[in-house]
């Protein structure tokens, strides 16, 4: 087991992690809305995504990461709309506690539309590659097993951030009151539907020769 890989997955898991972003704070809007298990299985939809690119950026996948990149503009417009979907839901939400929200179902939901969003933002792909140079490694010149040993401490970290995050923010849930709840939900529910808008924005304007805004 090489152990100086795992640990350098952890540290890149974490800072790819811990930043809140739209989706951190989807993930926390779930954890006061629903409770910690719905935070928790939306963290672990973004950490399976990040991982995927992750492997990609590890592998120096040169074929695959211009593919993905040359869907950039659709894939943000996509996440963009996404957001505002999201955003727009989240401002119309009365949390109810007398409400049953658990169950398998519920609880794949959260995993699964967290998943589509993260894979839907190239810019994790960026990331790593601009990253993961600063550590040492060469892009195409690794091998199927070193990837794992990164990637597996890669998960570790993003994984441990996310339980984190929703067990702090889970122990809150109890003291907040519904009408609390309403207004964490439309602020930040109008948060996520800003940004976005700016991600559809900015790649269209962008597009129309329009920059500097």
């Amino acid at each position: 087991m090489d152990f100086g890989l795992v640990i350098q997955g952890i540290i890149v898991g974490l800072i790819l992690a811990v930043p809140v972003g739209p989706l951190s704070l989807i993930c926390i809007q779930r954890t006061l809305s629903s409770g910690r298990l719905h935070g928790l299985f939306s963290g672990f939809g973004i950490t399976v995504a990040d991982s995927v690119y992750a492997v990609i950026a590890f592998l120096g996948l040169a074929a695959i990461s211009g593919f993905i990149l040359s869907f950039e503009v659709p894939l943000r417009i996509f996440a963009g709309l996404v957001l505002i979907v999201v955003g727009v839901r989240i401002i119309g939400f009365v949390p109810d506690r007398r409400q049953d929200t658990t169950g398998q179902d519920r609880y794949s939901k959260d995993f699964l539309s967290m998943l589509a969003l993260a894979l839907a933002n190239p810019m994790t792909l960026v990331f790593l590659m601009v990253t993961l140079p600063g550590y040492g490694f060469v892009f195409g010149g690794t091998s199927l097993l070193s990837a794992g040993w990164f990637v597996s401490g890669f998960i570790a970290g993003s994984a441990l951030w996310w339980i984190i995050l929703c067990w702090m923010v889970g122990s809150f849930r109890a003291r907040l009151t519904e009408r609390n709840l309403t207004l964490i939900n439309r602020a930040s529910g109008i948060f996520i539907a800003g940004v976005g808008a700016v991600m559809i924005l900015t790649p269209v304007l962008a597009l129309a020769g329009i920059t500097g805004m």
